[in-house]
């Protein structure tokens, strides 16, 4: 019983100290660069796509905001592919709604492996319209996903970090669809 409150109080920091740092690493990556000069090459495409900015150059907008069932709000912060040989998609999600909520089972997934491990964000996937590919959140060597697990109830206001891992698409794809069962889909860009 001691021996699995700690590996369960371990995933949890090791989750924690992960969404932590890439959290660091968004905010170190912003703006402020002390020079006014903008490069030639890349001005005619910022003119013709109009403001569009994105994380890496240091705004606070985020990347994609998928809506869920009983007001909750899944804002996606950062997608980063990592030396690794996968993506780390991390943000929060929000409750919005007037009553405490529970992150909806169906997030878990369906296969047999992950449900064992309780609830989690492992029915996340990621698809590649362009080489017809979809990459399910990955696992560790007992079957655990790579993600936010054991999600507590949320009440109306408060929002938790989470995050999931992914094998990474080839490198030259840069934009995916972003799935979690009972939230809405949307369009991702791939950093890194």
């Amino acid at each position: 019983m001691s021996i699995r409150f700690t590996t369960k109080a371990r995933r949890r920091m090791v989750a924690l100290t992960v969404v932590a740092g890439l959290a660091l690493g968004v905010a170190g990556c912003g703006g402020g660069g002390g020079s006014d000069e903008k490069p030639e090459s890349s001005a005619s495409a910022s003119k013709n796509s109009g403001s569009d900015p994105s994380t890496q150059e240091g705004t606070d907008e985020p990347l994609a905001e998928l809506r869920g069932e009983s007001g909750l709000i899944l804002t996606i912060d950062a997608v980063t592919r990592d030396a690794g040989g996968f993506v780390t998609v991390s943000g929060e999600i929000k409750n919005d709604g007037a009553e405490a909520a529970r992150i909806p089972i169906q997030t878990r997934g369906d296969e047999t492996e992950i449900m064992r491990h309780g609830s989690s964000l492992g029915g996340a996937t990621l698809v590649d319209s362009g080489s017809k590919k979809r990459y399910y959140v990955l696992r560790d060597t007992d079957g655990r996903p790579l993600a936010t697990t054991e999600m507590p109830r949320i009440k109306p206001g408060e929002s938790i970090p989470v995050f999931m891992q992914f094998p990474a698409p080839p490198a030259e794809t840069t934009e995916v669809t972003f799935q979690l069962p009972s939230f809405a889909a949307a369009p991702i860009q791939i950093a890194g």
